[in-house]
């Protein structure tokens, strides 16, 4: 049987596709001696008409020979027998082809490496046509994810594998061969030998598909979810109360669904109600959680940090988790909203109330809620046309005047005094001129000196 696919309908339009850049490195490679081809992804996805994310290429140039081949071009080289190319902000990696001996690297044995046999296809520019040594253009007909080979083996070279399994299928929509899942549950704890970083970066990608839950459930079938994110699994089957339809478990799932493909919202999503079987209590034959926006923040911040997360990301979620209780009533001052938005910053207040919707609608039981937070929606968009303070710095007054006014030396009772004018300002914007708030910081310097504080 032979692995080649010689120009049929499929391979036609392929040099059509391949970006320059990428035709002229593999050129410049074949031109200084070397054997070049396009492996991976980027086959795979050619061959089913998607969007190609990542061109990789695999020549039978060593790392030395690669950096003297493209000595003009920008690169750097961060893994094994891995150059990077840099070409106009993107990314392109040439690896050195694989095999038991320098002098036996042969494309077929690098084949035999690599994790599935959709992605175990290359495509030789010279001849037109695809390698297929593990028949993987048969398993992208089929919509089958199959372990080259022996799936142990596989999922031993790289631990990352048996996640990476879980979001091709659900990428592309496509089931996992049996003897490769069988192999992924059997191994799901070495998951935990992957470094942090490359798990979250699988676990992005899960999230941002049209429809994560299928991912998640997935995960948790697998026992892959048992060995990286073990919080999670606490809530499954734990029951809620009457403002719930769903387990813990099923009205995350239900809520990351349901929020904009942003990763912020989605991880938000995945964490909201991570701490409820850890606070859940019966009082009155009912099931209560109470603090649990602030203990699952917490843990999110552990598993975020556990995965590498970026700062910026970690505060973001976290933020989401912490104000996602929106507990809104029409007696709310217009005071009481400004506070709101300004609680929420430097994150539009619009991306807490989008999100709260999502949680809301996963609780399967929605209504009256759903009012409320229209309302809430209404009187925010209608304050923000108007002249609103959020910061000490939109007062009339700054901090000089009130060390002038309150005879202080630069410090902390400075800015107490910063947050008092801020917080009647809130309440009644029409008290923000200099001559208002100097009175005011008079009634608050006096009424300081009553306290005992140190203002004179």
């Amino acid at each position: 049987m032979s692995h080649m696919t010689k120009n049929d309908h499929s391979t036609k339009r392929f040099p059509d596709l391949i970006p320059a850049f990428v035709s002229g490195a593999m050129e410049r490679l074949r031109c200084a001696g070397f054997n070049a081809y396009l492996v991976g992804g980027s086959v795979r996805d050619m061959l089913l008409g998607r969007p190609v994310a990542d061109w990789d290429i695999a020549t039978s140039a060593s790392n030395e020979e690669i950096i003297r081949v493209f000595n003009d071009v920008r690169h750097f080289s961060l893994k094994h027998e891995t150059v990077t190319l840099v070409h106009k902000r993107s990314h392109y990696e040439l690896t050195t082809i694989r095999g038991s001996s320098p002098s036996n690297r042969n494309i077929s044995e690098d084949l035999g490496h690599r994790d599935f046999t959709i992605n175990a296809m290359a495509y030789d520019p010279d001849r037109h046509a695809v390698i297929d040594p593990y028949n993987g253009e048969k398993d992208l007909k089929k919509g089958i994810i199959r372990a080259v080979r022996v799936p142990s083996d596989r999922f031993s070279e790289d631990p990352l594998r048996l996640i990476r399994a879980v979001r091709i299928s659900v990428e592309l929509g496509f089931s996992i061969e049996p003897g490769t899942m069988l192999a992924v549950k059997k191994m799901a704890p070495r998951l935990r030998l992957a470094a942090g970083e490359r798990i979250r970066e699988e676990l992005i990608k899960i999230l941002l598909v049209r429809r994560p839950s299928s991912g998640l459930n997935l995960l948790r079938r697998s026992g892959l979810m048992e060995s990286f994110l073990p919080e999670l699994m606490e809530g499954f089957l734990k029951r809620q109360n009457h403002r719930h339809s769903y387990t813990i478990f099923r009205h995350i799932l239900e809520t990351v669904d349901r929020v904009d493909a942003d990763p912020a919202l989605r991880l938000a999503a995945l964490f909201h109600d991570i701490a409820k079987p850890r606070v859940r209590r019966k009082i009155g034959g009912v099931f209560r959680f109470y603090g649990h926006a602030e203990e699952s923040a917490l843990i999110a911040s552990g598993i975020m940090e556990r995965l590498r997360f970026s700062n910026k990301m970690k505060r973001r979620v976290t933020n989401l988790i912490n104000h996602h209780m929106i507990e809104y009533d029409t007696s709310w001052s217009d005071g009481a909203v400004r506070r709101l938005i300004r609680r929420f910053q430097p994150d539009p207040v619009e991306l807490l109330l989008s999100f709260r919707k999502a949680d809301i609608l996963a609780h399967g039981t929605a209504g009256g809620e759903l009012d409320s937070l229209s309302e809430l929606e209404k009187r925010i968009a209608y304050l923000k046309q108007k002249p609103h303070l959020i910061h000490a710095g939109d007062l009339a007054v700054d901090g000089k005047n009130v060390m002038e006014i309150l005879g202080l030396s630069p410090g902390p009772e400075v800015g107490k005094a910063l947050d008092f004018l801020l917080e009647k300002v809130i309440d009644q914007p029409e008290l923000n001129s200099e001559e208002t708030l100097k009175k005011l910081l008079e009634e608050f310097g006096s009424e300081s000196y009553c306290r005992g504080s140190t203002v004179a």
